[in-house]
């Protein structure tokens, strides 16, 4: 009687221990159930981030590419100016060096062509080297009201000599060959005027194509620096969403785990308790079956409390 007695006690606070563990992994698995769903959405929003960043560096880097590529464009045509440039400078100083050549040839032809007869005159080239003289004393000198005549004396010479040379220009140039020197005189200062005009321009154009490839540059490192941040952005953005799956599967795994132990612990518990039952109803089925030795009347429970037993 003792033994069946202890037997059930022992029975009973195996049911009440295995009550107590379950109800404290359940709680235990709700937590980490909870915590799986937390780390989850924080993975999930950090990857809806990651696209973001991904789809931001993507454009820059599609933005840079076309600045780059219209940089380059500015440059080929930079560098296509800059070699007519050279060309244009190359005709300029052939015609510079044919202006030269057609000046000595009008200044010899008009030494050459000086009047034979009568006095002897002076050059033009050395009257107008006098007249310069002449000019620049008159800008150089400070005329004050005693030196007025002195002034005028200057002006009148200045006048009288830029009309003698004048007019010597003028009987020379009727000369056929020097009016013709001068001619092609005019035409290649005219040349290389034109040729000097064409380096200008063109100078102009191939540095405002340099000016335009600069800014584009600059602007394709502003924002390649732009797509390097939003790279930076991505990559940690992409580690702590990794980091935060990964609690989330410890936290699922965890969890699964539980599940196999409770299910376990609950599988034991139903199998003590059947145990248990089955205890008890022999414990009752012997009692019985001792009356039924001693040959004492059995009552209807008794006889109901049988088929629970092993005597069936």
């Amino acid at each position: 009687m003792y033994y069946v007695e202890a037997a059930l006690i022992v029975s009973l606070l195996s049911v009440n221990v295995m009550t107590e563990l379950l109800d404290d992994l359940e709680q235990k698995r709700a937590m980490n159930n909870a915590e799986a769903e937390k780390h989850k959405r924080l993975r999930d929003d950090l990857n809806d981030k990651t696209k973001e960043w991904v789809q931001k560096r993507d454009e820059l880097n599609g933005e840079v590419r076309k600045l780059v590529d219209e940089a380059a464009k500015h440059r080929e045509e930079r560098d296509k100016l800059n070699v007519e440039v050279r060309a244009a400078k190359v005709a300029r100083d052939e015609m510079n060096n044919k202006v030269n050549e057609l000046s000595k040839k009008v200044t010899e032809l008009k030494k050459v062509n000086q009047p034979k007869e009568g006095v002897q005159q002076i050059p033009v080239v050395k009257l107008r080297k006098d007249l310069k003289q002449l000019e620049f004393s008159y800008q150089t000198q400070s005329w004050g009201i005693e030196n007025r005549d002195k002034e005028k004396e200057l002006v009148e010479k200045i006048k009288q000599l830029d009309k003698e040379i004048k007019e010597r220009e003028k009987s020379l140039e009727q000369n056929a060959e020097v009016k013709n020197a001068i001619r092609d005189l005019r035409e290649a200062k005219d040349a290389a005027e034109a040729e000097h005009r064409r380096v200008g321009e063109l100078a102009e154009r191939a540095q405002t194509e340099h000016d335009t490839m600069i800014q584009l540059y600059e602007k394709a490192d502003t924002m390649r620096k732009e797509a390097d941040k939003a790279q930076e952005n991505f990559l940690e953005n992409k580690a702590k969403a990794d980091d935060e799956h990964r609690k989330h599967i410890e936290n699922i795994r965890q969890v699964h785990d539980y599940d196999k132990i409770i299910t376990g612990l609950r599988q034991k518990a139903k199998k003590a308790k059947k145990k248990k039952d089955d205890t008890v109803a022999q414990k009752e089925a012997d009692d019985i079956f001792e009356k039924f030795r001693k040959g004492e009347k059995l009552s209807t429970e008794d006889l109901m409390a049988l088929p629970k037993s092993s005597y069936q």
